[in-house]
C-alpha cells in the first residue's frame, strides 16, 4: 500500500508529517485529507486569527499530490442594524 504524508498549514504555522499513513490509493488519501482539514478547521478557525487550514498531501516519494483546504470568512455589517422598538401592550386579562 502506498504511503502518504499529511502536512498541515494553519494560518502562518506549518507542521510537516514525518510519519505518513498508508492508504489503498490517492482517492482514499484525498478523503482522509478532506476529513482532517474539516476537523482541524472546526477546532481552529473560530478561535484564532487563522482563516484557512490546508492539508497538503505528499506521496511516498515526497511529491506533492493534492491539497485539501477549508476556510472561514466572516463579514460584519457596520454599523450593526438596530431592532425596531416595540411599544408594550396592555395586559387585558
Amino acid at each position: 500500500m502506498p504511503c502518504f504524508y499529511f502536512d498541515v498549514r494553519d494560518g502562518v504555522s506549518f507542521t510537516p508529517d514525518e510519519v505518513g499513513r498508508e492508504f489503498d490509493g490517492l482517492e482514499a488519501a484525498e478523503r482522509a485529507a478532506a476529513k482532517a482539514a474539516a476537523e482541524i478547521g472546526q477546532d481552529q478557525l473560530p478561535n484564532g486569527d487563522a482563516r484557512e487550514v490546508a492539508v497538503e498531501v505528499r506521496n511516498e516519494h515526497g511529491q506533492w499530490v493534492l491539497t485539501a483546504t477549508v476556510s472561514l470568512e466572516i463579514q460584519r455589517v457596520e454599523p450593526p442594524p438596530q431592532l425596531p422598538r416595540v411599544k408594550p401592550t396592555a395586559n387585558l386579562a
